[in-house]
């Protein structure tokens, strides 16, 4: 899917980039048309003829370059999606698992005082932290303490 989503990317940009240099060169053109001319009928023909389709060339080239630049951004995001939907949720569902907050708690969780959550003593957020202390009872009970997404200690037990 990413390399049909480039493909259709990559032309799209290169268009737009081509578009933007003919208008610029365009523009160029007919302003030293336009410059080089005293009288305003013999300016005219260098306004038809470049510098209003070098304008024309040059907003055609920057919407082309928005699309092709949102083509890329949708295909990383795609890409990235299909990674995350493929590596599947990262603790599963486990049966023996309670399905409410934490039914009990151990000497082995811990948290960081003034922290929002609880975990258990080998989760990387906390290990070898000095300040990192014995989980309250009182804080979890009143809900002042959530489990931590990335060790997820749903019951004390560890």
């Amino acid at each position: 899917m990413r390399t049909v989503r480039l493909r259709i990317a990559h032309p799209v940009l290169w268009a737009g980039w081509a578009a933007l240099a003919v208008g610029a060169v365009l523009c160029v053109i007919g302003w030293y048309g336009v410059s080089g001319e005293r009288y305003a009928e013999r300016q005219l023909p260098y306004l038809a003829s470049c510098s209003i389709p070098g304008a024309a060339l040059i907003v055609a080239g920057a919407v082309l370059l928005a699309h092709g630049r949102d083509a890329l951004a949708a295909t990383r995001v795609e890409e990235l999606y299909g990674l995350l939907v493929a590596s599947g949720p990262p603790g599963g569902d486990e049966p023996g698992r309670p399905a409410g907050g934490p039914v009990a708690v151990s000497p082995e969780m811990l948290m960081v005082p003034g922290g929002t959550l609880w975990h258990r003593a080998d989760c990387p957020l906390v290990a070898g932290k000095a300040e990192a202390v014995p989980v309250d009872g009182k804080l979890v009970a009143d809900g002042g303490l959530g489990p931590c997404p990335i060790c997820e200690p749903a019951d004390g037990s560890g």
